[in-house]
């Protein structure tokens, strides 16, 4: 064969790819022969990192799940490829409801909001078992808004409340008492993370309720498992010094959004618990996490309504 031929074959014959030999959030360089895990080591070493020995290192459970969720039940092997169901607790599926007030008639959206809320709840077996996690208005943030948290027994509990629902002459009644009161309103699915299930219905004690914080964050797209790869140690920070009341993921409306919802007695007792956590270590690495994952971020002080079974 002539040297001709010989470079015209050479040309043909593809290169093989291997997707763990790229240099994912490391700025070490790969080494011949080694695929490199953030922190230079070697997934062909370090079983802990290789995802297909089940290593709950970072590929481990970027890829995969972490293994506490594994261990959880909470992730199936044949839905290992779709992040919300990696990351996703699964069972219930939840509505985060948004109205903004027209300002002069808060007073009247109260009185309404209360008698539709409250109707739902009191009989909530003959609207698909729906359940109300939490309703609360913002007094930091945007001012007027009013947040509504709904949870249904999975997706086919969602339809059978809505179906139910159209159907109800009373729930169209009060609904119909409630819209002219607001300018605008907005509704998103959401998935709770495996990590941080919802907090159960509670009268926490604090004077009217405390307060809640809810910290929304705009993810880059694709970043859905780093986030949870970060957050389930950063809670485990937090959590020692506050209450945490629920996390949850975009699954339709504006999507690649987070929601983390905190409760504290007051806005001092907030101020000391953020410091505190800066005592533990892994929370400084979960800050540093999330300011490369977010686009945005925003922070709005709540207080439970009267009838919100947090409180």
């Amino acid at each position: 064969m002539s040297l001709t031929t010989l470079r015209t074959a050479s040309k043909r014959v593809p290169r093989a790819f291997s997707p763990l030999s790229v240099n994912v959030h490391t700025s070490h360089p790969a080494r011949k022969g080694n695929k490199v895990s953030p922190g230079g080591v070697t997934a062909d070493t370090d079983p802990e990192s290789d995802p297909k020995k089940g290593g709950d290192g970072f590929f481990g459970s970027l890829l995969y799940g972490s293994k506490e969720a594994k261990a959880a039940g909470l992730i199936e092997p044949s839905h290992q490829g779709q992040h919300s169901k990696i990351v996703g607790r699964g069972k219930y599926v939840h509505e985060k409801i948004t109205h903004n007030v027209i300002p002069s008639k808060r007073n009247e959206y109260l009185a309404a909001a209360e008698k539709y809320f409250r109707e739902l709840i009191d009989h909530n077996g003959e609207f698909g078992r729906v359940k109300l996690t939490g309703s609360w208005e913002s007094v930091v943030g945007t001012v007027g808004e009013f947040t509504h948290i709904l949870e249904y027994e999975g997706y086919k509990g969602y339809d059978e409340t809505n179906k139910a629902l159209r159907g109800s002459k009373e729930m169209q009644s009060l609904q119909s008492q409630i819209l002219p009161l607001i300018n605008s309103r907005q509704h998103q699915i959401v998935s709770e993370f495996s990590f941080w299930p919802s907090s159960p219905p509670h009268d926490s004690g604090y004077p009217d309720g405390g307060i809640f914080e809810m910290r929304s964050y705009q993810l880059q797209p694709g970043k859905l498992l780093d986030w949870e790869y970060a957050w389930r140690r950063g809670l485990e920070a937090r959590k020692r010094f506050v209450q945490p009341v629920g996390a949850f993921f975009s699954q339709v409306g504006q999507l690649h959004e987070v929601h983390h919802i905190w409760q504290y007695p007051d806005m001092e007792t907030r101020k000391h618990t953020r410091e505190q956590a800066w005592s533990v270590g892994s929370w400084s690495d979960t800050v540093q996490e999330t300011v490369k994952l977010a686009q945005s971020m925003k922070s709005t002080i709540m207080v439970p309504c009267p009838w919100s079974p947090l409180k």
